[in-house]
């Protein structure tokens, strides 16, 4: 017993700088979400020029997220020390520079890039924090990115009214983004000992491969959680304002109720292991399925937000458990690449989830366009059951 309490002792520094990581990623796009009306002010674009330029962040952080597997799997914490204090500088970047469209597309490229290899380097440090733990640290993390998001929105918000300048709340972002990166510096990497306190001498062994359609079958489900997830996070405020006719303030209420039930659902949920993956999958995307059709036929206020609500807390546990069973079956030498591959096919429905809802609002109304975001939510619940199953064949493979 005193030996399993030491090694977990040993252990533990590695969850924190996990948590660490996942608080800073919150804390960052918590203020950029809320700073980008400044930022469109500040660059005097458009609100159509806005959208084209921020198409950039994902034409930078696609290659980025494909490129960190490797380097992640090479060199952990090197790695996710240098790519958190270069999103902490991308953000100030951005505030500092963006005075047009060209400048604003750079910045965002760069913002992109960071984001997209801190993406990879945090996600794949959770996972590897929950395998030497025995428990749960993924979903505790994400739980954690949620509440930073909702607190430095409110953060952000508070510091504009008082009329402080743009870079203000990006520059404690930065500096939060500094300290996390020494705590990941300095966690050293656990190294198991044998019962006599002895450290066994291991032969190099040349890095797994892992067999890459198993991974795009996971990536696949985390892009239809993704592009769910983000439908209702952009577009909410909108369809409260314009469906619903609340005020600005009140349509507001929209984003911030679905980021904080998510955080809360993440932290109950955490303890559930990944073997009732399927379980947690399927009734999740059913639960965020039901609670889109509340909002879309809501004639209320208080009926939309409970709809977002409950598709919120739905959706709060799909890609998190994805990583928890990925992580179950995918050994460290391999987790970073298992991971980028991942990211990369979910964070295209990240990117799409807005667009979809777009396209459906032209083509019917808003309300028509989040009943077919329900549909993909159904979706997901169908496919759910092959997740697991394509883990479990990915680990064999590696």
């Amino acid at each position: 017993m005193c030996i399993v309490t030491q090694m977990s002792d040993a252990r533990a520094p590695s969850a924190l700088a996990a948590y660490g990581g996942f608080a800073v990623f919150g804390a960052f796009w918590g203020t950029w979400g809320a700073s980008i009306p400044a930022i469109r002010d500040q660059s005097g674009v458009s609100d159509g020029q806005l959208g084209t330029a921020l198409l950039f962040v994902g034409a930078g952080a696609l290659p980025a997220m494909l490129v960190s597997g490797r380097a992640v799997d090479r060199w952990p914490r090197r790695v996710s020390a240098v790519v958190l204090v270069a999103l902490g500088l991308a953000g100030i970047l951005v505030a500092v520079t963006a005075r047009d469209l060209v400048s604003l597309s750079i910045g965002l490229t760069a913002l992109g890039a960071s984001s997209g290899a801190a993406d990879v380097a945090i996600n794949t440090a959770a996972g590897s924090a929950e395998r030497a733990l025995g428990r749960a640290v993924i979903t505790r993390a994400h739980g954690v990115f949620s509440a930073m998001v909702v607190v430095m929105s409110l953060v952000t918000g508070a510091l504009a009214t008082l009329g402080a300048p743009l870079i203000t709340p990006f520059v404690i972002v930065a500096a939060a983004a500094v300290t996390a990166s020494v705590r990941v510096s300095v966690v050293a990497p656990f190294v198991a000992s044998s019962a006599d306190g002895s450290v066994p001498v291991t032969v190099p062994r040349p890095a797994p491969t892992v067999r890459l359609a198993p991974l795009l079958v996971i990536g696949a489900l985390g892009a239809l959680a993704f592009a769910v997830e983000n439908a209702h996070q952009s577009w909410s405020a909108v369809y409260l304002g314009d469906v619903l006719a609340t005020g600005p303030a009140l349509a507001a209420a929209g984003p911030a109720v679905f980021a904080a039930v998510v955080a809360v659902t993440r932290f109950a949920v955490s303890p559930v292991a990944p073997r009732h993956a399927t379980v947690v999958l399927a009734a999740g995307a059913g639960t965020s399925a039901a609670g889109t059709l509340l909002l879309a036929t809501a004639s209320s206020v208080p009926a939309a937000l409970l709809g977002l609500a409950i598709a919120a807390a739905g959706t709060a546990v799909t890609f998190p458990m994805l990583l928890s069973v990925l992580t179950a079956h995918i050994e460290d030498r391999a987790r970073g690449r298992a991971t980028s591959v991942v990211t990369v096919v979910a964070y295209l429905g990240f990117l799409a989830g807005p667009v979809y809802v777009g396209r459906w609002a032209e083509a019917v109304d808003l309300s028509g366009a989040f009943v077919a975001v329900a549909a993909l939510a159904a979706l997901l619940a169908a496919v759910a059951f092959s997740g697991p199953r394509a883990v479990r064949a990915a680990s064999r493979e590696a």
